[in-house]
Formats: C-alpha cells, structure tokens, sequence
C-alpha cells in the first residue's frame, strides 16, 4: 500500500495515501485493536454538523478568513452526506474523552478541504485540523454535544416515530377485541374475566407512557456543552463562539438546543445521557413484556393458552414440521435484553466523570446510539410484523372461560366467598366446571346462574 507522510507532535508516521485522516488517526488505529466497533453514522454525521457550524461562526468572527471557512463547510458537509463514513476508523474503546475522533474527524475535514483547495490530499496545509476546524473547540466539549445531539436526532427521527407506529398497532388490536371476552391472569394463575380488548389497551399504555417519558428527558439532552472547551472555564474560545453555533445547529435540525447553563456540569457529568438510558430501559422492559405477554397468548396451538394467533412467518423448527415459533416477539425480546444490558454500560459510563472531564465518553456514546436503534427497530418489527397481523381465537377464549375455576369470584356476593371457594375445590377436585358444580347443587336456576357466571344467557 502506498502511503504519505504525515506529522503529529510525536512525530511523522505513514498514512494510506488515499485516506482522508491523518497522523493522529493512524496512531489510534494501531493503539486500540480492540473491537472492531466502530461509533455510528449518526454520531459521525451529528459531528461533522458541530464542525460546519463552527467554521461558519469562525468566519463570522473574523477569525478565520472566508476561503478557510468555506473550504472547511464544503469537506463537513460531504462528511455529514455520508461520503467519507469509512476514513473514520477508530475503535469505540479508545482514550475515554474521545479526543481520537474527534482528531479523526478534524483530520478528514482538514485533508479533504485541503484538497479542494489545492487538490493534494494533505492534512496539514492551508487548512490545519487543530486550528481551523477545531478552532474554539476542545474533545471535551465537542464529544458530550455531539452525544447529545445524534440522541435527539435519533430519537426524534427514529424512536419516536417507531413508538408511534406500534402505540397505533396495539391500540388498533384493543379496539378490534374490545368485545372479546377471556380470562384474565394473575401470578400466572386463572383470574376473572376481562377482554382481550383490555388486555391490549394495557399494553398500548405502556407505550403511551413510555413517550411520555422520552418527551421529559429530551429537554435535559438540549443543553449542549460547546462553549466549555478544556476544563469549562471557556479557555480559547470566543465568548460569542457556542451561542452562534448552537444557533446555527438549531436551524439544522430543528430542534431547541441550547448552550448548557454550567459547563463544569455539562462536562464533568453525564446525568443526562445516563437519564436518558434509563428512559430506554425502561421502554425496553415494557416492550419485554408486552413481547413475552404475546408469546404466552399464542402459545400452543393446541397445548397451550392459544387465545390469539400470531402471522406464520418462517417453519420453527428444523426437526419438528409444521411447527411455527412466535419469532418476532423472541426477537424483541432478545433487544430488550440488550438494551437493559447497554443501559448497565451507560450507568457505569457516567460514574466514569473524574473531576472536570468523564472519561467513558465513546462507551456512553456507542451504547446509548445503539439502544436507540435497536429499540425502534424493533418496535417497528414487532408493529409491521407481528401485532397488525394478530387475530383473536375466541372458541379458545370461551372455552378457558367456562373451564376457569376464578369465575366462582362471581358467585361471591350471591352466596359468600366460603361457599364460592368451596365450589371451586369441588370443581378443581372432580374436574368439572364451575357451572357443572353449582348446577349439581342447585343454588338457583340455571339462566340466573348463565348470567352471574358469563353475563348473558348463551354468551359461553
């Protein structure tokens, strides 16, 4: 392969001749062969978009001349495109401030409008990655905005969108089986009856209020660090420099960031992002259940619950034919796993803030991204492919009726619960049914009895 010198403060080292990054890149590329793992498009894009922003608010402050400035713009915007996604190269387990991608991306910038100014593919020229496109800025106020800024662009553009689609799934379902009557369940015993309706409406709840929860948190991610540089006293930067940048990124996006209002909080701590995470977990245990709850429902089709059937995706087994697994709900479940698991990292991640800087910056930032889009994927999945194709087996949900003992429950206020209970020792024992039981004993006629047990005379 052949390669070009580049220079850093420890030296000159060979870099690839057609890659964009530069000497400190290369060094981290051979620092940390770690996992392979690499911090997602949305962050690199999110943090190529800082970069646009201030080279534009540098210019305007006189501090970098026109030509620079734009030349600069040109080379973030092709990164923000998606052009130059694989000159970033340096693993997520790194030097915990993310200075090394934040290097990574001066240095692409930098080569590239190099070369559209000269048309060599330099690093270091007209256009330097320290003094131009990392001018007022500081790795430790870059990489927590930048944090802060791929969530909400991701939760606002994936996640939200994801929970809204299954919310209208599931809501959809609790209409359609809002007259379906079955048994309800508690501590995976027969309880009373309820519908198949309500059952769904819960878990179209869960979803509402895990919306709700991401609403409340996505203020606290607005409040961008940038401004903070080294330690958050400002150091080299001007003082106008993070309020025009952050104007700027509001124009892009879209969405209310502001400049944090104490930049040693901003950059010493995480608690937002940490916040945040717990949001997802939270999300992910109830889409754990939701999912798990589904399964159980469909379970069977013969030998188990089976009051609803799930769409036949794929054959489930590779000895057993004709059997079909409940693939999508096993899935999510699987994501929801992940995420709790993600959530653990992120929470170790910000305890990870020692003194005026936290060092797991790439960790927080990759786990955090990743849940994000494992869980709106997944929600979306479990919506498209699972609950709108759900249909009710309600031969199945009449019948486990009629053979629940916990519709004595309803004899209750007629007779007391002693008898009630005694009824439903008789039926369990004898393995007759709880009308059966109480028509043997002729506690009052049977069309009175009909609709204390099941509501109407002939609905079971």
């Amino acid at each position: 392969m052949s390669t070009r010198q580049e220079t850093d403060s420890l030296g000159t080292i060979g870099v690839p001749q057609d890659a964009y990054y530069g000497a400190q890149t290369k060094r981290a590329s051979e620092n940390f062969p770690v996992s392979r793992l690499k911090l997602p498009p949305v962050f690199i894009h999110s943090l190529a978009l800082i970069k646009k922003c201030a080279a534009e608010i540098n210019q305007a402050l006189g501090l970098i001349s026109a030509e620079s400035a734009q030349a600069v713009i040109q080379a973030a915007e092709e990164v923000m495109d998606g052009k130059l996604d694989d000159h970033f190269i340096v693993d997520v387990f790194q030097t915990g401030s993310g200075t090394s991608t934040n290097m990574n991306m001066n240095e692409v910038i930098a080569t590239r409008a190099n070369e559209i100014l000269t048309g060599t593919r330099k690093t270091k020229g007209a256009i330097h990655p320290n003094d131009h496109v990392n001018k007022c800025q500081s790795s430790n106020d870059v990489i927590p905005s930048t944090i802060h800024i791929a969530a909400l662009r991701s939760i606002r553009d994936a996640l939200l969108p994801a929970l809204t689609n299954i919310l209208g799934a599931l809501s959809d379902k609790a209409a359609e089986f809002k007259d379906i009557e079955k048994i309800g369940r508690t501590h995976l015993q027969d309880a009373v009856v309820m519908t198949l309706g309500n059952e769904f409406s819960g878990y179209a709840g869960q979803i509402e209020r895990a919306i709700s929860r991401l609403d409340g948190v996505q203020e606290r991610l607005a409040r961008l660090a940038l401004g903070g540089t080294a330690v958050g006293t400002g150091l080299n930067a001007h003082p106008d420099f993070a309020a025009k940048v952050i104007s700027l990124i509001v124009k892009q996006t879209g969405i209310p960031f502001s400049e944090a209002p104490n930049h040693f909080e901003a950059q010493g701590g995480c608690d937002a992002a940490v916040e945040a995470s717990g949001v997802l977990k939270t999300i992910a245990v109830g889409l754990f259940k939701i999912a798990n709850d589904i399964r159980w429902l469909a379970s069977g089709p013969r030998c188990g619950l089976g009051e609803i059937n799930l769409p036949e995706l794929q054959p489930g087994s590779s000895i057993m034919p004709g059997k079909i697994n409940p693939v999508v709900p096993e899935s999510v479940i699987q994501v929801c796993a992940h995420v709790i698991g993600n959530d653990a990292a992120i929470t170790l991640g910000g305890q990870g803030g020692y003194f005026e800087l936290n060092t797991m910056l790439p960790l927080i930032a990759y786990n955090l991204l990743q849940s994000i889009e494992l869980l709106s994927n997944a929600a979306n999945m479990m919506a498209d492919k699972c609950v709108r194709g759900i249909t009710a087996n309600k031969h199945r949900c009449k019948t486990n009726i009629k053979q629940s003992l916990a519709i004595a429950t309803n004899l209750v206020p007629h007779i007391g619960y002693d008898h009630a209970a005694a009824i439903a020792r008789k039926a369990f024992e004898t393995n007759q049914s709880i009308e059966e039981i109480a028509l043997d004993e002729h506690i009052m006629d049977a069309e009175a009895l009909r609709r204390i047990l099941y509501g109407k005379p002939g609905d079971i």
